[in-house]
């Protein structure tokens, strides 16, 4: 055989070969879609059954290792009822009469006879300061579910005996039932508007009726793969799940999935005008892509671990909750959009199909591709000629409003003040104050102390203003013993917490007591104090994970540490305006002390993924074409997707305002607001006229700083 017969074959094997190949590449994606849609689609039943897995209860949000916590443990050895009490709250036009008091006695009795009763029923108790209200004291079991209790106890009192009085049903028990009802609205309502908001926004960006519905469809299969695993390791007990996890894990899917898909979407798009074949463009895509989202998740991933670091079990919960949603938006992104681009090739665009050869022959140069994105390369020249004026106005603008971050009140507020709407619970609470003052819904502050120095310890408890009665239970457990304060205040003001401050500074203060003080308002003293000490440990912990993936991704030391700064400067300016809109638009009562521990967790984590996304495809074009023409190619070529992304995670997290939770509102503005200041302002302004006017040394120590 000859030499030209050889390389004939050789060169015919090649061709046929190729086609083998790609119908392999086809086969592929055939099965991957499959076995997303048939194998995780069916899922979708865990997402209505995560409800089961929650804990909403006060054990979900304990501070863990907390005085207040140690002295709920140390109550069972006293066998004391840990029975959570709810008020039943009777109130008239006018003072209520023997009779009337007959009759809710009436109601005592028949409430006395439900399974979920452990004690007795309390009253009728008359009101000290108004005598048309009167109230009944209900300990529920915490055998039980407290919401199912609380329904059952409310469909009771419908058909109340004492007729012509308005019943409400208040207390602890009642609070946590509306807060329950209130998380309720997660499977539904969320993300629904979740959905249609981002549903808008592509159809929007893309101007095609059938890619839109294409991200969406992924960003549900890697919600339903993430609600499955959730509800296994919740159900295992091996995470800890609420309510307000289970919001944040929904959003959370839903944006950060559809971001990755808009970034492999906008390659596609663009290879498919250099590439004749669908499937060299997704290799392009792919390839292109890969890097910066898995960065970009990754870094998510470790900044919501570093919640496990904090002492609250709420927040620690939080962690591996999100960290498991955010890898199924990486899994499905990565696997099941790539596969579906690939099988429906160019007409994922229509009706606009991009085409090869639609663009100009120099298309690969700058200023082609400055033409080619009028606004972005508009945007882009504009820094080019003035990059220091624009990173000097820039972060005198941002600086001007992080200067109001010490008014953003982050102190606590009353367990009343979270519902943002009308609850019976709240409404009942100030029905009871009216009639009983302040005191009457007192729950008391429990003392865990020496028996040897119990009698020192009660005269040191009564002396505490905001004390009115301290009483001790009579029974010892290894030289240990319990005393009842009862506070002048409700339990879940903000007052209380400051009686129970001043309680413990007494009791602490006296010789061998060893003297602990748990409880509601400790309880809610113990959350102050620990998420104060989470923000002084979790924020450098994030800030040292995301600088070291930043290292390891741009091989630099100069860009990272820009970055990071930046990224910080858009958080405290975030947290500044919403410091403003709180105070003086919205007039809300403060903030959970966890608002900005999550606000920045979120915006540090998601924020530094438009940073991965433009400097990744700088580092990419600086290779190719130099420094500053590398960051001018790379703010014009990802301005629309970036945008787009920071926009449509905006939204989803907006969405969570229209659960009415004061912690929600709170942080669904502080995220949007902080996500589009990172996509629009420092992401497309202050990061690309920094590397401008920094030039090479903002890839030192690497080789593309010579």
């Amino acid at each position: 055989m000859s030499v030209h017969d050889t390389r004939t074959r050789t060169g015919t094997e090649r061709r046929h070969a190729r086609p083998r190949r790609h119908r392999a590449w086809y086969g592929a994606a055939v099965l991957i879609a499959v076995v997303w849609l048939f194998g995780a689609g069916p899922l979708g039943m865990f997402m209505g059954k995560l409800t089961e897995v929650q804990t909403n209860d006060q054990s979900a949000f304990l501070p863990i290792g907390a005085e207040s916590t140690q002295v709920q443990e140390a109550r069972e050895a006293f066998e004391e009822s840990d029975a959570v009490p709810a008020f039943v709250v009777y109130s008239a036009d006018q003072p209520l009469s023997r009779e009337r008091l007959a009759e809710i006695a009436q109601d005592a009795q028949r409430i006395s006879a439900e399974p979920w009763i452990q004690g007795k029923v309390t009253g009728p108790i008359p009101g000290t300061e108004d005598p048309s209200v009167a109230q009944l004291v209900v300990p529920i079991s915490d055998q039980v579910e407290a919401d199912v209790a609380v329904d059952e106890l409310r469909a009771l009192l419908g058909d109340s005996a004492a007729q012509g009085t308005t019943v409400q049903v208040a207390g602890p028990a009642a609070l946590g039932a509306d807060l329950g009802a209130a998380f309720g609205g997660i499977d539904g309502t969320l993300l629904l508007v979740a959905l249609g908001a981002v549903l808008v926004i592509l159809i929007a960006v893309y101007r095609s009726p059938l890619l839109p519905l294409v991200v969406i469809v992924s960003a549900m299969l890697a919600l339903v793969l993430a609600a499955f695993v959730v509800y296994l390791m919740a159900d295992a007990g091996w995470i800890e799940l609420n309510g307000q996890s289970q919001g944040i894990l929904f959003i959370l899917v839903v944006g950060a999935c559809t971001d990755y898909a808009l970034l492999l979407v906008a390659r596609y798009r663009e290879a498919l005008y250099e590439k004749e074949r669908p499937i060299d463009a997704i290799r392009v895509a792919v390839r292109g892509t890969v890097e910066p989202i898995v960065a970009s998740g990754g870094t998510v991933i470790l900044g919501v671990l570093c919640l496990l670091a904090s002492d609250l079990a709420s927040n620690r919960g939080l962690g591996p909750v999100a960290a498991l949603g955010i890898a199924a938006a990486l899994v499905s992104a990565l696997t099941f959009l790539p596969a579906v681009l690939l099988l429906l090739g160019r007409a994922a665009f229509w009706p606009l199909l991009p085409r090869t050869g639609d663009q100009e022959a120099d298309a690969d140069s700058t200023a082609a591709v400055v033409r080619r994105h009028r606004l972005w390369g508009r945007v882009a020249r504009s820094v080019e000629r003035r990059p220091r004026a624009y990173w000097v106005i820039t972060v005198v603008a941002l600086a001007a409003a992080a200067a109001f971050v010490p008014q953003f009140k982050a102190e606590g507020t009353s367990q009343l003040d979270v519902f943002r709407t009308e609850v019976e619970s709240v409404a009942g609470q100030r029905t009871l104050e009216r009639g009983f003052g302040s005191a009457g819904s007192a729950t008391p502050a429990t003392i865990l102390t020496s028996a040897d120095q119990a009698e020192q310890v009660k005269a040191a408890a009564e002396g505490v203003a905001g004390v009115t009665e301290v009483t001790r239970v009579d029974k010892v457990v290894d030289g240990r013993t319990l005393l009842h304060a009862t506070l002048g205040e409700p339990a879940e003001s903000t007052a209380a917490v400051e009686v129970v401050r001043d309680l413990r500074a007494a009791v602490h203060a006296v010789p061998g007591a060893d003297a602990q003080v748990g409880g509601t308002a400790a309880v809610t003293l113990d959350t102050l104090d620990t998420s104060a000490r989470d923000l002084r440990v979790v924020i450098p912990l994030v800030l040292l994970v995301v600088l070291l993936v930043l290292i390891a991704l741009l091989r630099s030391l100069v860009a990272p540490l820009v970055l990071i700064a930046t990224t910080v400067l858009s958080f405290a300016t975030a947290l500044g305006v919403g410091a403003l809109i709180f105070n003086h638009v919205l007039d809300l009562p403060g903030a959970d002390p966890a608002v900005p521990l999550f606000a920045f967790v979120f915006l540090v984590a998601l924020g530094i993924d438009y940073n991965i996304f433009l400097m990744t495809r700088a580092r990419e074009e600086t290779i190719r074409h130099g420094e500053r023409e590398g960051t001018l190619r790379a703010l014009t070529l990802t301005g629309g997707v970036i945008t787009s992304a920071g926009v449509v995670l905006a939204a989803t997290f907006a969405a969570l305002a229209v659960l009415p939770l004061l912690f929600l509102i709170q942080l669904a503005f502080l995220v949007a607001f902080g996500v589009l200041l990172d996509a629009l302002i420092v992401r497309s302004l202050l990061v690309p006229a920094l590397s401008l006017d920094i030039g090479r040394r903002m890839w030192w120590p690497s080789r593309l700083s010579r």
